[in-house]
């Protein structure tokens, strides 16, 4: 009889570190001030900490399945860590811009405007890609733009840790 693992502690513990890695990160840098300037410190510390988090959890599925893990089982926990990670990402981007600094998508709106101006966009053509951007700051857009990010970029660093830990019984004979 194959060894049943409860795949939703490893899943919600890793996706839970993981969303509270962001949500942490992403309070120090508006604290410091320095939320836009610094956004590339975000964007190295999640991708570095979604394939940490991804890498614990499928090993620790592994661990406790004998060590044995199918590619599809890794994505499966790989995925699930994502999406938790991606439904605290939605609640803590909400709860940001309406809540703790609801003016921060002005500013952040103003330094990109001053970036286009200095890339030689006209006084129209910045005014057309404002409003633009605008349309996607809704909540609706902005809940689906997070979780389909954290599923594409979720299953592709599954795809290549279940690829590389996977290990099957037959591979033993």
């Amino acid at each position: 009889m194959e060894n049943q693992v409860n795949t939703k502690s490893i899943i919600l513990n890793n996706g839970l570190y993981l969303g509270l890695t962001g949500v942490l990160v992403g309070l120090i840098l508006y604290a410091t001030g320095s939320a836009i300037e610094l956004q590339w410190i975000n964007t190295i510390v999640s991708i570095v900490a979604t394939v940490a988090f991804i890498i614990l959890g499928i090993k620790k599925y592994k661990e406790e399945n004998g060590g044995y893990i199918s590619w599809g089982q890794g994505v499966k926990v790989g995925m699930g860590i994502a999406m938790v990670s991606g439904i605290i990402a939605v609640i803590y981007t909400l709860l940001f811009t309406n809540v703790i600094a609801p003016e921060f998508q002005q500013q952040a709106m103003e330094v990109q405007q001053k970036a286009w101006l200095d890339a030689g966009m006209t006084e129209e053509q910045i005014e057309s890609a404002a409003e633009m951007t605008q349309k996607f700051q809704t909540p609706g857009i902005l809940t689906a733009v997070i979780l389909a990010s954290a599923a594409f970029f979720g299953f592709i660093i599954s795809a290549i840790v279940a690829a590389v830990m996977k290990k099957s019984e037959e591979e033993n004979y």
